[in-house]
């Protein structure tokens, strides 16, 4: 008899991203600003050193730091890594050097690009110049990229008040990872069910919990789970939260609710939205049904049943 063949396990690509909003004190304002006055700033601290960047207090003895210097804009590579194949968002699209240049005047080695034409142009020692972006705004990538240079040395660090027109109070980092996911062979099971309309959860067994989505093991015991069990539809709003941020790409009005659901039959709550009641209306032993997207392949959101509320003994545990 010829064994059934194993499901292929599912992957999809998947992107994190969030554009991370911050002020600027004064050092690191005067920093950002200078760069895009094509002005290099450290900050000296009270034993002599010159740190670039600039930080704010001490990393030694934490004193706060404000004697601002500015440096010259060639410097000395300390250590380096080619990159062959560059990433998205990454300061060149041709391969190039991760370097650490300690700048003429600095003490300590500011990490960016070297422009170099393959991993035998570069080396530890080399003079190196800072190629400033063809427009600048105030960030670290107006330093397009370090270059190769043959000049002489840029000479000691000289005072510097730090003030700058319009100077630059707060940036906005973005953040992104882009990675292709694996849910693994109970989690392929699970969301293949879902395109029928169906949950599953698996069962330990030993401790006969199940649990939704499946993990494929039991956190508890440790063992592997096989047998399914069909839960749900319906469930019990266990706790929620209100969301009063929108999130980006996300076509939702805010405020709106995400809550932990115990499906009935399961003995882990898993998040969703929940929708067709007021945000201020929710509550914890709400009993809820899927909406499924329009596609059928999963619960868009979750809407009240109009039952009873469940009796708080009977998701106590799942809390």
């Amino acid at each position: 008899m010829t064994p059934a063949p194993t499901p292929e396990v599912l992957k999809a690509p998947l992107v994190v991203e969030f554009p991370f909003t911050r002020s600027l004190g004064p050092v690191q304002s005067a920093f950002l600003t200078g760069l895009r006055e094509h002005t290099v700033l450290g900050v000296r601290t009270t034993d002599g050193r010159v740190l670039v960047p600039p930080v704010e207090y001490d990393p030694v003895t934490a004193d706060e730091l404000a004697d601002l210097v500015e440096v010259a804009p060639t410097g000395t590579v300390t250590t380096w890594a080619w990159n062959p194949a560059p990433r998205r968002g990454q300061p060149l699209r041709t391969p190039f050097a991760w370097v650490l240049v300690r700048l003429d005047g600095a003490d300590t080695a500011l990490l960016h690009a070297l422009d170099a034409p393959g991993p035998d142009a570069v080396r530890t020692g080399m003079r190196v110049r800072i190629r400033w972006a063809a427009e600048r705004e105030g960030a670290i990538t107006d330093i397009a990229c370090f270059e190769p240079y043959d000049g002489a040395d840029g000479g000691e660090a000289v005072p510097h008040t730090g003030t700058f027109t319009d100077p630059v109070s707060g940036i906005v980092a973005p953040a992104r990872l882009d990675y292709t996911y694996a849910p693994g062979r109970a989690q392929s099971r699970y969301l293949r069910a879902l395109a029928d309309r169906t949950t599953y959860g698996e069962r330990c067994p030993s401790c006969r919990k199940v649990y939704v989505p499946p993990r494929g093991a039991c956190p508890t015991c440790g063992v592997a789970t096989e047998e399914q069990v069909e839960v749900g539809p319906r469930g019990t709003v266990t706790t929620f939260c209100i969301v009063n941020i929108k999130a980006r790409n996300l076509d939702i009005e805010v405020p709106y609710v995400y809550a932990h659901i115990a499906l009935d039959g399961a003995d882990l709550a898993l998040h969703a939205r929940i929708g067709g009641i007021p945000y201020d209306e929710v509550r914890m032993g709400l009993r809820v049904e899927p909406v499924w997207s329009e596609d059928g392949r999963y619960p868009d959101h979750y809407r009240p049943t109009g039952e009873p509320d469940a009796d708080y003994d009977t998701y106590k545990e799942m809390l």
